[in-house]
């Protein structure tokens, strides 16, 4: 049916909500309720919508909000951070993914020759960050070591995307020119992007800054200014979306501009997905065949270069796993690409209906993957050991096997547990030779072992960590962590393993809700924290601070405090 852009929009969302609503009395993703959608009301559906140019169209709009605000939450400090481990890792994979795919695809694939092999190697080696961020942020594992390697992959393999779109044209007939320019068009965004925030962006939002309504619109300016220039530069718009973020992200409206994009960016992501949803062909058993086919050649390929390149590095069996699973799935541009290859005549229907399929089947696949991610880490870390890629928790126990057990034990290493080292570094050093940190994260683990904190690598959830670390025999247990960061598991659980391994220790564990106070000491919790309320007696405080005129003097004591603090995580 025709309609006009108006009812389409209508239908799309109907669309979304309904299957939504299923699909969360189901407990199944938003994501595979958006694609459903899509696919129902498209032309391969029930042909609510035949003509989906519109509805992409629009859709596009939110691919770069939503790129524009992972660019408002990225942290650059912490990115470059680990930058040798990134860019190892996203050299290997993209290259790797690449020649693997492009041998496979051009000897036994789809393909009907080799540059139709190099598409589809190419967009099989790239993933979806839409898909990935969306998940992990809802997860709230995009600021784990694990999440900020995938996402730095992510970039890198966007930026390959690009550059790879800018010498398509001329696959046929390379050239070396045609590469120069694409670097320098890559250069010149990135120059140009620099010099607003630096030199004019400040000015502008300053003299902005007492309307919200005109610091909206301004950085929503921003964004599509820069996604302009990078289409104009024929490079993607939604890279040029997710730059314009990055480059405003120590910006301090940034919270503002979040908190009021986030309603404008769910609408509009919400037709890009049933848009997607509309490209999915019908199936017949040969599409099916070969999509399983691209589908376990994309697996196999993640798997065999992010892996083992983080696990030579020392990253451990989590931080080496997780991003492999991560990227699972191949990326929107991906078939962006292949429709331009299409139009050159160097890519087939065929090929691109077998890619739309396999992106929707990854899509899905991926969203319950990494989902249940640690659930999966949990059952492939003992087919590893038995495979002799040891963890880092070898040598951790090893090195404690003729110690005497420590008296304080610190289960999971975040925020509240480094403020906690700093102070005892200050006031209480005398205790340092006597507690052991567990985490799993190995950045952390360096940093401690700088500072002479005996740290253990392992999953706080495990039993056999804390036995071999020694929680039996502790005097002292605190676990600083929410719930919410807790993969697999929550406070209560953890008190009531720590009580079957140690009966006679004093055990202090984390409450959010005031709730789950009594349940907590009733599992046999010596003392809960709950830093909701120490927290609401500080505001109190700072409350009176402003009555009385004096929150200069408060915020120059905080300062102070600040300068004297040197903590593991800043």
């Amino acid at each position: 049916m025709e309609h006009g852009l108006v009812t389409d929009i209508a239908i799309c969302i109907i669309a979304a909500w309904v299957v939504a609503v299923a699909s969360q009395v189901a407990r199944q993703p938003l994501l595979l309720a958006y694609l459903v959608a899509g696919f129902a009301v498209g032309p391969n559906g029930f042909k609510f919508i035949t003509d989906a140019t519109d509805i992409q169209t629009i859709s596009t709009i939110g691919l770069s909000l939503l790129l524009f605000m992972i660019g408002l939450e990225i942290d650059l400090k912490k990115m470059l951070s680990a930058g040798r481990v990134i860019t190892l890792t996203a050299g290997t994979q993209i290259l790797g993914c690449v020649i693997l795919g492009w041998l496979v695809f051009g000897l036994i694939g789809p393909a009907q020759n080799h540059l139709e092999a190099l598409y589809l190697a190419v967009a099989a080696a790239m993933s979806s960050t839409v898909i990935i961020v969306k998940i992990l942020y809802d997860k709230r594992e995009l600021e784990t070591l694990a999440g900020r390697v995938t996402l730095g992959v992510l970039v890198l393999q966007d930026i390959a995307t690009i550059l790879f779109l800018a010498v398509q044209p001329n696959l046929k007939n390379p050239s070396a020119g045609v590469m120069l320019v694409a670097v320098w068009h890559v250069i010149l965004l990135l120059a140009v992007a620099f010099l607003a925030s630096r030199f004019v962006l400040p000015h502008v939002f300053k003299f902005i800054a007492r309307l919200p309504e005109l610091v909206l619109v301004g950085a929503l300016a921003w964004c599509f200014a820069l996604a302009g220039f990078a289409d104009y530069l024929k490079l993607s718009s939604a890279m040029g979306a997710l730059i314009a973020g990055v480059m405003i992200s120590t910006f301090p409206y940034t919270l503002d501009v979040v908190a009021k994009v986030t309603s404008l960016r769910d609408f509009f992501v919400t037709l890009f997905f049933v848009g997607l949803g509309m490209i999915i062909p019908v199936p017949t058993v040969a599409y099916i065949l070969w999509t399983l086919f691209l589908c376990l050649v994309l697996i196999v390929s993640r798997l065999a270069t992010v892996f083992p390149v983080l696990y030579s590095m020392r990253q451990g069996h989590r931080v080496s796993l997780l991003p492999a699973i991560n990227l699972c799935q191949m990326s929107e541009l991906s078939l962006v690409l292949l429709a331009l290859g299409q139009k050159d005549g160097d890519v087939s229907e065929n090929t691109i209906g077998i890619a739309a399929f396999a992106f929707a089947f990854l899509a899905i696949g991926s969203t319950y993957a990494i989902l249940g991610n640690d659930s999966l880490l949990r059952k492939i870390t003992p087919w590893l050991r038995k495979l002799g890629f040891h963890d880092l928790d070898n040598t951790a126990f090893l090195a404690r096997e003729d110690a005497a057990p420590p008296r304080i034990c610190l289960l999971g290493f975040s925020w509240t547990a480094s403020s906690l080292l700093a102070e005892i570094e200050r006031n209480r050093a005398d205790l340092i030779p006597e507690i052991v940190v567990i985490d799993f994260n190995p950045v952390v683990h360096e940093k401690l072992k700088a500072r002479k904190v005996h740290a253990v690598y392992g999953d706080i959830t495990a039993r056999d960590v804390l036995h071999h670390a020694g929680v039996a025999h502790a005097e002292v247990v605190i676990c600083s962590l929410p719930n919410m960061v807790l993969k697999g598991a929550n406070n209560l659980k953890i008190i009531r393993q720590l009580r079957e391994l140690n009966s006679h220790g004093k055990i202090i564990v984390h409450a959010e809700l005031l709730a789950d106070v009594p349940a907590l000491y009733a599992a046999g919790a010596s003392f809960v924290t709950a830093p909701r309320l120490l927290e609401a007696a500080d505001l109190l405080h700072v409350l009176e601070a402003a009555e009385k005129n004096l929150l200069d003097a408060k915020r120059h004591e905080q300062e102070m405090q600040l300068q004297e603090r040197s903590e593991v995580i800043p």
